[in-house]
């Protein structure tokens, strides 16, 4: 057992079971639907199922990230029990709760100077960020000290690669990412962007695909470009996706097609209440680690 705490948001969309395995702390955002709130708590308090049966018939969505004094009572927690702290945020181009993350920090430090608490921009998001986190376990588990985890998060994170796409841009309209006209043309084309997220940890649409087989291929393709090792690629691979279990498992089929030394299967995630909110049903995100992000 270590005597520090791994710890991250709950938009790093890992399933309960998987945060409780692993031994992962996290601390909740928090949505709102049809004017109720409800904290993005891994479907406890609605399930997703719900959640995106209500989107697609309509129900309008807002979230919010966690507030410095949530952020200070949590970390608390567990500096007053003499435990020291990791803890990886959604990445700032998304969100700005590193920034929060990073003032509860400094107000605990004068509490508790003899305590360490690392705070971690992840530049990523969703089951990416859940795939750092995994990783973040494992060498926890090898032995690795908080220090180590630390310096290993900072010059690692940005090789974890994310592609994903949406197959109806109504709520990229929504959002303000995509434009009306944009949006009811590309859905009368049936155009999926396909996305990434960069360097920068902010969402870039790379390129517009007709036709949503046609998208798949294009995300799984760019895993064989970018994967470590190529088609020698022997670690893990997550996917992500919002109601739409189906095709989740198309991608993962193609995956495990092209990459035979894969660690394990494909696992697949459900995208949680504060990315989907953003997304809507119908988005698969892809995961992997390869070249490092640049652009």
């Amino acid at each position: 057992m270590s005597d520090f705490i791994l710890s991250a948001c709950s938009t790093a969309d890992l399933s309960l079971e998987h945060f409780e395995k692993r031994d992962i702390k996290y601390i909740c955002f928090h949505f709102e639907i049809d004017g109720k709130d409800y904290p993005d708590d891994l479907g406890k308090s609605i399930s997703l199922d719900t959640f995106y049966q209500m989107m697609a018939d309509g129900a309008m969505t807002r979230t919010s990230q966690v507030s410095v004094g949530e952020y200070a009572e949590y970390f608390e927690q567990f500096l007053s029990q003499g435990k020291d702290v990791l803890h990886l945020t959604l990445s700032s181009g998304i969100s700005g709760t590193y920034n929060s993350a990073m003032i509860a920090k400094q107000q605990l430090e004068e509490k508790y100077p003899d305590r360490k608490l690392y705070v971690v921009d992840s530049l990523a998001a969703s089951a990416g960020f859940g795939l750092i986190m995994d990783k973040l376990a494992d060498l926890r588990d090898s032995g690795m000290s908080i220090d180590e985890l630390h310096n290993w998060a900072e010059e690692n994170k940005l090789n974890c690669n994310h592609w994903f796409f949406v197959s109806n841009l109504k709520y990229l309209v929504r959002n303000g990412r995509v434009s009306k006209a944009a949006g009811a043309i590309g859905n009368v084309l049936s155009i999926c962007p396909l996305l990434n997220v960069d360097h920068e940890g902010k969402l870039i649409v790379r390129s517009k695909v007709r036709g949503k087989n046609a998208v798949m291929k294009a995300q799984v393709q760019k895993m064989v470009e970018l994967a470590q090792d190529g088609a020698d690629y022997d670690g893990e691979c997550f996917i992500s996706n919002s109601h739409c279990y189906d095709d989740a498992r198309a991608v993962a089929d193609m995956i495990e097609e092209k990459f035979p030394k894969l660690k394990g299967r494909v696992k697949i995630f459900d995208i949680g209440t504060t990315i989907g909110s953003h997304t809507g049903p119908g988005t698969i995100a892809l995961f992997f680690w390869g070249a490092k992000r640049v652009d």
